[in-house]
C-alpha cells in the first residue's frame, strides 16, 4: 500500500479562519487535508475521526502546532502514542522541527521527541489555562466597573411607564399591564424590577 501524507487543521468557531495552517500544509504537498472547525467546550472532531480512520502504518501526519491534536496535555499525549505506537503514522509538527518522527528513530531521537513533546504539550494546556483566567479575571473586573456583558435590552414600549404606574398604583393587574405592553408577564416583571420612573421608555 502506497504511503500517503495527510494533514490536519482545527480552528475553533471564535478563532482566526484557517489560513495560516492551510498554506502551510499546502506547501508541503500533503495528499489530503482534513479540517475541523468547533467550540473550544465539546472538541467533537467528525473529520479528525474520519483521517484517522484512513491512516496506515507509514503514512505521515502534519500538523502545524502541537495543540491541534488535543485541548489539554493529556489528550495530546494520548493521541500522540495512539497515532505513533498503534496506528505506527510518523508525525511531523511544522512549527518544532524536532518533533518528527520521521526522523532519529534510534533510542536517542525518539527519547528526545518524547522530551519535548511533553514539555510542548504542557506549554501549551499551561497557556490555555493562564488566557482562561485572564480572561475571567477581565470579566470579573469590567463588571466591578459596571460593565455589562450580553446583548442590550430591548427599549421599553412607550406606554411602559404609564402601565408602570397604574400597575404600581394598584390599577391593574401585572398581566393585564403587560399585555397593554405587549410583552410576557415575566419581562414585564423583570423590567419593572429594574425601572425607574422619570426613565423614560426607551
Amino acid at each position: 500500500m502506497a504511503v500517503l501524507t495527510y494533514g490536519y487543521i482545527r480552528v475553533s468557531t471564535k478563532e482566526q479562519n484557517e489560513d495560516r495552517q492551510q498554506i502551510a500544509l499546502e506547501l508541503q504537498g500533503v495528499d489530503r487535508i482534513f479540517m475541523d472547525k468547533q467550540s473550544g467546550k465539546d472538541f467533537n472532531r467528525p473529520e479528525y475521526k474520519k483521517m484517522v480512520r484512513k491512516l496506515h502504518a507509514g503514512d505521515v501526519l502534519y500538523v502545524l502546532s502541537i495543540d491541534r491534536l488535543g485541548r489539554n496535555y493529556e489528550e495530546i499525549q494520548d493521541q500522540w502514542r495512539y497515532l505513533t505506537k498503534e496506528k505506527r503514522v510518523d508525525i511531523v509538527v511544522l512549527d518544532m522541527p524536532l518533533l518528527d518522527t520521521r526522523q532519529g528513530k534510534d533510542l536517542m531521537g525518539t527519547f528526545i521527541a518524547d522530551l519535548v513533546l511533553q514539555i510542548l504539550s504542557f506549554v501549551a494546556h499551561s497557556e490555555r489555562e493562564n488566557i482562561k483566567k485572564r480572561q475571567a479575571e477581565g470579566i470579573a473586573a469590567a463588571k466591578m466597573r459596571g460593565v455589562r456583558f450580553g446583548r442590550p435590552p430591548r427599549p421599553l414600549p412607550e406606554n411602559f411607564q404609564q402601565e408602570f404606574l397604574r400597575w404600581k398604583n394598584g390599577e391593574i393587574t401585572g398581566t393585564e399591564a403587560a399585555g397593554t405592553c405587549n410583552m410576557p408577564l415575566s419581562t414585564f416583571r423583570y423590567r419593572a424590577a429594574a425601572f425607574r420612573p422619570g426613565d423614560g421608555a426607551g
